[in-house]
């Protein structure tokens, strides 16, 4: 696995996966993503410190499926000497946590590449992903427009409730109890929690939309025809499965637990 590399279908999906990377090592510089890909897509996975919630960021590959996705075996010699070609490469086939810095040190922009590093003891968050399947379209109405203001305003409110505490009360319990009414807020009658909006904002997710190549899918399987038309519009989508929700948007996805993942951090960013 260590060594593999993949090659995006085109240079643009190289400098996001670099850009959402870079992002989750501001937060964590030894942050860890679980990658799991399969056919032509590969799922990274991470936790930004303090969110509360799992980021997804699908990478469209150029072709796994037909040996030009992936490259990790050599051909063979022949007796002259001569390379020669063994077959197609093999088929994507990922599913192994990595280091996120190491794993951003790999990509080479200009080429559209990326190695896959040597893998790294998975956090515990990487045991608990979500479905790849089953998920159900909520009837929520998501504005970009009004989702980004949602999460400036909650920031702000934040701030200026810190501002008015004495110096003797501005305690990590006090700082813990104001964040977690704020985040823990849902987006108008929506069901998802106000962190998650504020993750998707902190990691580039609700940027303007571009021509619909950006892929949406939180997970390696094919995008439903609504799914496609979300991308297409550059909408924001929420879905469900379980005890899991989904913000799905052109740039990748904010998942969370409607149950918690634990450890829900107050600090805005």
């Amino acid at each position: 696995m260590a060594g593999t590399t993949l090659h995006c279908a085109d240079p643009g999906e190289a400098a996001d996966l670099a850009a959402f990377l870079g992002r989750l090592i501001h937060y964590d510089k030894a942050a860890a993503v679980r990658l799991q890909g399969s056919g032509d897509a590969l799922a990274v996975f991470g936790r930004p410190a303090s969110f509360e919630v799992l980021a997804i960021r699908t990478v469209r590959l150029a072709g796994a499926g037909s040996g030009t996705g992936v490259r990790s075996r050599p051909g063979s010699v022949s007796d002259n000497g001569q390379e020669t070609d063994s077959g197609p490469a093999p088929t994507l086939d990922v599913d192994v946590t990595v280091s996120a810095g190491e794993l951003l040190e790999s990509i080479d922009e200009a080429a559209g590449t990326a190695t896959v590093p040597a893998a790294v003891t998975g956090p515990p968050w990487a045991g608990l992903l979500p479905p790849r399947g089953g998920w159900r379209l909520e009837p929520a109405l998501l504005v970009p427009g009004a989702v980004r203001a949602a999460v400036s305003a909650a920031v702000a409110e934040f701030k200026a409730r810190m501002e008015r505490l004495s110096p003797p009360g501005r305690t990590r319990a006090e700082l813990d109890r104001i964040g977690r009414e704020i985040w823990s807020r849902t987006v108008g009658d929506t069901g998802l929690p106000m962190r998650a909006a504020h993750a998707a904002q902190s990691l580039g997710f609700l940027r303007p939309a571009r021509p619909a190549t950006a892929p949406v899918s939180a997970s390696v399987s094919a995008p439903t025809p609504s799914e496609e038309q979300a991308q297409q519009d550059g909408a924001l989508a929420l879905y469900s499965s379980g005890p899991w929700l989904r913000l799905r948007t052109p740039y990748g996805s904010i998942a969370v637990r409607r149950t918690g993942l634990g450890g829900l951090g107050v600090t805005p960013r």
